[in-house]
């Protein structure tokens, strides 16, 4: 079968799609790449707060013209850093596959520290994420936390010539790169919690297209779907999208048979934090139904007074 693969051009996006596309040509496909520039690419020097006030959302910034190039049939299959993909897919398409999970962990990147806590007051750490900044406040807040957008190159580039002590950046893109040398610290995901879905690929395709999403199910993980599936349900949950100030992860538990799952609501400027834990067992509980009490939980310990005025911004970079 002949295949069309969309994807950003970004040198971690055209890994992932590489990624897969050798994992399609070893089951006998034909398989291209068509680069399209999203409009999140375009606006590499615009904060997302920016692109918020100006158009009122920033969702489907790293998506819309993929999704644009699916509908019109250029391509048959896109594949995505899952954070970036809005939880509601526009009408027509399907979330064809979730690969196995990587690495879902937060990461502190820095040249001369060791750790977060080894940074001296007053350090300055560089992130795009107002869920990181959040968190780093709540555990750090002597730190100054400044906007850093960029490729993973333009970052590292940047925090060489010491325009930042640190950096904040999933552990997923750094490892895919193999570029883990001044990788410090692993976030524990239960100490400072992810992006719903980070560490994750999700491809995406026509919801009608039964012959590409055949193609894909062998890349369907199990364990990766019920996972990401209760994230962006607790996403959904607190707000249809709005992903800056939160943070939600969900993964088997040690022994058995049973998921845990936490989330975090954060204020970037005060470094308040509401956090919820809850488990279950995953035999007996849908992978949405985890998700929404979760985010249940969030709010009744006053979650939606956090998120109040937040725009709907995507969760990656």
């Amino acid at each position: 079968m002949k295949l069309r693969i969309g994807s950003r051009g970004s040198q971690l996006a055209l890994w992932q799609a590489n990624h897969i596309k050798h994992l399609l040509q070893s089951q006998g496909h034909s398989v291209e790449i068509e680069i399209i520039k999203t409009t999140g690419d375009r606006l590499q020097a615009v904060t997302f707060a920016q692109v918020a006030a100006q158009s009122g959302t920033t969702k489907g910034m790293f998506t819309k013209e993929i999704e644009d190039a699916l509908l019109e049939g250029r391509v048959d299959l896109a594949v995505h850093s899952l954070k970036d993909l809005p939880t509601e897919l526009p009408e027509g398409f399907a979330l064809a596959a979730t690969p196995p999970r990587v690495d879902p962990s937060d990461v502190l990147v820095s040249v001369k520290f060791s750790d977060l806590a080894s940074l001296p007051e007053g350090a300055v750490v560089g992130t795009s994420s107002q869920r990181r900044r959040a968190q780093l406040k709540a555990l750090r807040p002597d730190i100054e936390a400044v906007e850093f957008r960029g490729n993973v190159d333009t970052r590292l580039r940047k925090l060489g010539e010491g325009q930042v002590d640190a950096i904040l950046l999933a552990a997923a893109g750094l490892d895919r790169l193999e570029k883990t040398e001044w990788i410090r610290q692993r976030m524990e995901p239960k100490e400072f919690c992810p992006a719903a879905g980070q560490g994750s690929l999700g491809i995406e395709t026509r919801i009608d297209d039964a012959a590409t999403i055949q193609a894909l199910a062998f890349l369907d993980d199990p364990d990766t779907r019920y996972a990401v599936t209760a994230e962006r349900a607790a996403l959904a949950a607190l707000g249809g999208g709005c992903q800056v100030p939160i943070g939600i992860h969900c993964r088997r538990m040690v022994a058995g048979d049973v998921m845990e799952i936490f989330g975090v609501v954060a204020d970037p400027a005060s470094g308040r934090t509401i956090r919820a834990y809850g488990t279950a067992d995953r035999a007996a509980t849908p992978p949405t139904t985890l998700g929404q009490r979760i985010a249940e939980k969030l709010k009744d310990e006053g979650a939606a007074a956090l998120l109040n005025g937040y725009p709907e911004v995507p969760a990656g970079a």
